[in-house]
């Protein structure tokens, strides 16, 4: 079993095709790691571990997954992509493989021009990530041929979501809904916050995560203000609020939710006042999800919102971006945001507040898909719950 659909490989490599095709490129590179893991997985539904490596789309041919030898038996079985090829720049460093097929970026233009693919003139996915060695080795085994970023066109890709893609974001909003529940009863004063992060963690690996795009947050007291507070050994007190997400991928896409809650099961008032300014956010952004909208409009309401109730100096992140193979990935809709929302469309609303003198920090978070004429949640459990008030 593999977690890639070939049918939708084999649409983006020609639509990546076409990016080549109007630009007069002969080849698209596109880097890939554990860590930037999205731009490899769009094409082969696969990451290997330890090692970095790209995929490489000739206009004509086959494409080549470009690797380390520790990963080129785990590509072959489980990646849309099987054609392999090792090389130094991509393995552990150091490390040894005596029976490996491993070559240099010459030798892999020279078996290309064997073949009859002359590349002159190649797009680059992923220059901001792709280290520098990777690049300069390329560039060596490849010289003469120009080099072109096509990091922008290539990664608009990813915006416009299919409908197999939809059914992927919903499945792991569905683990997202089974680790809330687990989640919350684990919270209570004297539980540790890795506790409340096993509870969410595991519902969801029993339930067919394919793995995880954040590192589970729970961030309580004081750690709450640190905007991304992975689980620690911290044990929660009475009376203060814990913040906590999860973001399970099924199928390599991820889901995820956010939410503060009191440690103790109350609230106190000034905590739910907060809160509740929170929500009304949180409603006022969501009304603005629907065809035609950017980030320049949907960001409004709630900004002058926060501003209204002296919020504004506690805002750091803006209150929609998209979700896909990445928790938080572009477009972004924030005040200068100019990408415009289409049917399809997976957007989370993401309501946050930091550095509070006494509440600390916290977060309200779910998705929605946009429809023909606005919007339809991917949890209806959970954007019943935040339309509502605390009382």
């Amino acid at each position: 079993m593999a977690y890639y659909n070939m049918a939708e490989t084999e649409k983006r490599i020609k639509a990546v095709r076409n990016i080549l095709t109007e630009k007069g490129l002969d080849a698209a590179l596109v880097y890939f790691d554990e860590l930037n893991i999205a731009n490899g997985w769009y094409l082969t539904g696969w990451c290997g571990q330890f090692e970095k490596g790209s995929v490489l789309i000739p206009v004509e041919g086959e494409p080549i997954l470009l690797g380390g030898p520790e990963s080129e038996p785990f590509a072959k079985m489980n990646s849309a992509i099987t054609k392999v090829r090792c090389f130094p720049v991509f393995m552990v460093p150091d490390e040894e493989y005596p029976n490996a097929t491993i070559i240099d970026f010459k030798q892999l233009n020279d078996e290309l021009k064997s073949e009859g693919t002359i590349l002159k003139k190649i797009g680059f996915v992923g220059t901001s990530t792709i280290p520098h060695q990777v690049y300069c080795d390329f560039q060596a085994g490849f010289e003469g041929v120009e080099m072109v970023d096509i990091t922008d066109e290539y990664e608009t890709l990813r915006a416009y979501k299919s409908e197999w893609e939809g059914q992927q974001i919903l499945k792991a909003t569905e683990l997202c809904d089974m680790a809330y529940d687990k989640m919350v009863a684990a919270i209570k004063p004297g539980a540790y916050e890795f506790e409340v992060a096993a509870a969410g963690e595991s519902i969801c690996r029993i339930n067919g995560a394919t793995s995880f795009a954040y590192s589970t947050i729970v961030g309580s007291g004081e750690r709450a203000k640190a905007v991304v507070p992975t689980a620690t050994n911290r044990p929660m007190e009475d009376g203060e609020l814990v913040m906590i997400g999860i973001a399970p991928r099924f199928n390599g896409y991820a889901g995820t939710f956010g939410d503060t809650l009191p440690v103790n099961g109350v609230y106190t008032q000034k905590q739910k006042d907060l809160l509740n300014h929170m929500r009304e956010t949180m409603r006022l952004t969501q009304e603005m999800l629907k065809p035609g909208m950017s980030g320049k409009e949907i960001d409004v309401p709630g900004r002058l919102y926060y501003e209204k109730h002296g919020l504004k100096d506690y805002l750091v992140c803006p209150f929609a971006h998209s979700i896909g193979l990445m928790e938080a990935e572009a477009p972004f809709f924030g005040p200068n945001g100019d990408f415009v929302l289409v049917p399809g469309m997976t957007v989370m609303v993401d309501v946050s507040f930091f550095g509070h003198p006494d509440l600390h920090g916290g977060r309200i978070e779910t998705g929605f898909i946009i429809t023909e004429d606005g919007c339809k949640p991917m949890s209806p459990k959970m954007w019943d719950y935040f339309q509502k008030d605390l009382k």
